[in-house]
């Protein structure tokens, strides 16, 4: 896995070794970066299930300003880590050995918020509703944040779940981004949302 565009294009990602994680695809990667393209510039990314960081990985180096990652795994927290080292990016990256529930509940206490939460949870769980309705309270979510939930296309996740509310889908064969925006915005319109605040 390698970096595909940005500051740190072309370098190599290490992966953990085994089915425990799974890592996004390239052409998901590439997609949900041009996604959110407009909104990476400063922004502060939330990656939960984030295996060996290739997601917020990515985003640093297309200019989001900082980075939490959290993942269960020791294996791919290993990896993740030797990345961040790789990469030079340890001042604007937090890694975090956790469960997603509990690091969300921690990371509320802490008072963080993010403009940008990304989630990839393993695909035999029920963790996508779990996460989306643990971020749906907004307490660690900027305002307009944008949240994107990647699924079996079969599991489509609720179009709300709190303050969340989904506007738009991309699908990559048995793959889905969901793409959810947090507060006051209008789902059903077609008229680009303001970046959030960060």
């Amino acid at each position: 896995m390698r970096i595909i565009a940005g500051a740190y294009k072309g370098k190599r990602l290490v992966t953990p070794r085994g089915k425990v994680t799974r890592p996004t695809a390239d052409q998901v990667r590439i997609a949900l970066m041009d996604t959110l393209m407009p909104w990476l510039p400063g922004a502060r990314l939330l990656d939960l299930f984030a295996g060996a960081g290739g997601v917020g990985l990515e985003a640093l180096s297309r200019g989001a300003a900082h980075a939490t990652f959290v993942e269960r795994d020791a294996r791919a927290v290993a990896a993740l880590r030797e990345n961040v080292a790789a990469l030079g990016v340890a001042p604007a990256a937090r890694v975090v050995r956790d469960d997603v529930v509990r690091a969300i509940a921690s990371l509320r206490r802490e008072g963080e918020r993010f403009g940008l939460v990304f989630l990839d949870p393993p695909y035999d769980t029920d963790l996508t509703a779990a996460t989306l309705d643990a971020l749906g309270d907004g307490v660690l979510l900027a305002d307009g944040a944008l949240v994107v939930a990647q699924h079996l296309t079969k599991l489509a996740p609720a179009g709300v779940a709190g303050v969340l509310a989904a506007f738009r889908t991309r699908r990559f064969g048995e793959t889905t981004l969901t793409f959810f925006r947090a507060g006051g915005y209008d789902a059903q319109s077609t008229t680009k949302p303001e970046p959030p605040a960060v």
